[in-house]
């Protein structure tokens, strides 16, 4: 008769090639030959004595016998790792490699400013930043925890506030020079706009402001002549005399301080942009996880 008492070792691999649907993905992501993975997963397999995962030459998927076994493994494993450090101090609990997205111009700015301040205090922590302005799904591409800006769209993911970024109205001096300023919402169509599409199925290009009597964002359609899909190219593009943009304040007034940048329709500047932790839904969260939350939601509020 089979063993039913997996090693916590196997209950890893087969949770990341699950949430991945890919041995060659797991393999990479744990470092591990994609030998082992295979022979840990069939090891599994074999104690349990079900069948945890189908597989073909396209694709990898779980059975209902593996779904629930992937919802108690993930349980367990968080279990565990509370468990291990328990009694251990709080800096030498938080250990191993911390995998997070981030925008672009988050990563680049405030946060990694700020990250050595961070590796002090967890020395036994290794992080990776990835930092692309799309979505990503923080499960099937394997990241502890994202961060993301703007409204939450995936109801599957747990959430941490972190605060708010609040948005200016900016143009470039080349611009102004060129075309003027926009005075009021009127004028707005004889401008033109820089188009922030980060994700294909955003809306269109349109200037957005918050609407003081109903409380609402407006959207009014602009046109542009540039389309970009990072904050950087976001900025520059206004810098080069693109058109108007709208940009976190910390980012909009250094530009203004250097003389770069003009600040315009300061009466109708876009909501505050919410700024959240997004992450698999878990009874308990890793500790570095933890951490992480605790250190970026003060660098969010800072950084206001």
């Amino acid at each position: 008769m089979p063993s039913s008492t997996p090693s916590a070792d196997d209950l890893r691999i087969f949770t990341r090639v699950a949430r991945l649907a890919s041995f060659t993905r797991a393999a990479e992501q744990l470092q591990l030959p994609r030998a082992t993975v295979s022979t840990a997963v069939l090891r599994l397999e074999n104690r349990l004595g079900a069948r945890l995962l189908q597989r073909t030459t396209r694709r990898v998927q779980l059975t209902s016998d593996g779904q629930e076994f992937l919802d108690r493994s993930e349980r367990l494993l968080a279990d565990l790792d509370e468990l291990g450090a328990l009694f251990q101090h709080r800096a030498a609990q938080v250990s191993g490699r911390l995998r997070v997205d981030m925008p672009l111009g988050m990563a680049t700015g405030r946060v990694m400013h700020r990250l050595p301040e961070f590796l002090r205090s967890y020395p036994s922590l290794a992080v990776e930043i990835h930092s692309a302005d799309r979505r990503v799904d923080p499960v099937a591409e394997g990241f502890d925890c994202v961060v993301r800006v703007g409204a939450i769209v995936d109801e599957s993911l747990a959430a941490r506030p972190l605060g708010a970024l609040a948005l200016l109205n900016v143009v470039s001096r080349a611009y102004a020079e060129t075309h003027g300023t926009p005075r009021t919402l009127d004028d707005l169509a004889a401008h033109w706009l820089v188009d922030y599409q980060p994700n294909p199925s955003d809306d269109p290009a349109a200037f957005e402001y918050l609407d003081a009597a109903s409380g609402r964002t407006v959207r009014l359609p602009m046109r542009h002549l540039v389309t970009v899909s990072n904050s950087s190219a976001y900025e520059a593009a206004c810098r080069a005399g693109l058109g108007l943009v709208q940009l976190p304040a910390v980012s909009a007034l250094r530009g203004i301080r250097e003389g770069a940048l003009l600040d315009v329709l300061p009466a109708h500047r876009p909501a505050p942009m919410p700024v959240h932790l997004l992450f698999p839904h878990r009874r308990h969260l890793p500790r570095r996880v933890r951490a992480f939350a605790d250190w970026i939601a003060d660098v969010v509020q800072d950084a206001d």
